[in-house]
């Protein structure tokens, strides 16, 4: 095994594997879903049907305790919190919808689970635009950078820590998945868990806007008049 992906069943992880196996090959890559107690699991569903769909090697699922994060004043995890609605606010600090470092969390857990395996990387898909105005913290280059050298030195060199679309807009990320053929129409973003995504939180907006910038429908079903990602 050459590559671990952490798939989470949405575009920018999806991405990730799309470059993970056109460099090391699918049949040598493992894609790696973690739950972690989030308000809904379908974005697990579609991480699984995206790696049969690309022939990944391995599949494997990880459900955490939902202790490790409760209560820990993300929108994404307290059910008697509404998730807002409308684009990300402008102002700088953490979105309502940041769990605080789940993402050092799951990089560490894909380290362990690399060197389990053998494999070389782990891929991870943040973006520009989770780190913009520090709304995801653990998605900001800072971060990143140190998870990177945590990643190097704890594994005795052994394992890098990837991060292909850390400098990519939404926009340039379905670019690049629409050239390397990534099945969009499998991946789930919305942060409600209904049977269409919404097409109002701040991640359907994201990635509706990033499909329609490009020319582009999104192949997913949505609620209402946004049937087929038309906007």
């Amino acid at each position: 095994m050459e590559a671990v992906v952490l798939l989470s069943g949405g575009i920018d992880s999806t991405v990730c594997a799309a470059i993970a196996g056109r460099t090391s090959g699918f049949n040598q890559v493992a894609g790696l879903n973690i739950l972690y107690g989030q308000r809904h699991s379908k974005e697990s569903g579609a991480a699984e049907a995206i790696a049969g769909h690309l022939g990944l090697r391995v599949f494997k699922s990880i459900t955490l305790p939902n202790e490790l994060f409760k209560d820990a004043g993300s929108s994404l995890m307290d059910s008697a919190s509404d998730i807002p609605y409308g684009p990300y606010p402008d102002n700088v600090g953490p979105a309502s919808t940041y769990v605080p470092f789940r993402n050092g969390n799951l990089i560490s857990i894909a380290t362990a689970y690399a060197l389990k395996l053998g494999a070389g990387t782990i891929y991870f898909g943040a973006h520009a635009e989770d780190a913009l105005n520090w709304a995801y913290p653990d998605c900001t280059p800072e971060f990143l950078g140190a998870m990177k050298n945590a990643v190097w030195v704890g594994t005795y060199h052994k394992v890098r820590l990837i991060t292909p679309l850390e400098w990519l807009t939404k926009a340039d990320i379905i670019a690049l998945g629409n050239k390397l053929g990534a099945p969009f129409e499998l991946t789930w973003s919305c942060y409600q868990g209904d049977a269409k995504a919404c097409g109002q939180c701040a991640t359907c907006l994201s990635r509706l806007a990033a499909f329609k910038a490009n020319g582009l429908d999104d192949p997913i079903p949505y609620q209402s008049d946004l049937e087929g990602g038309n906007v």
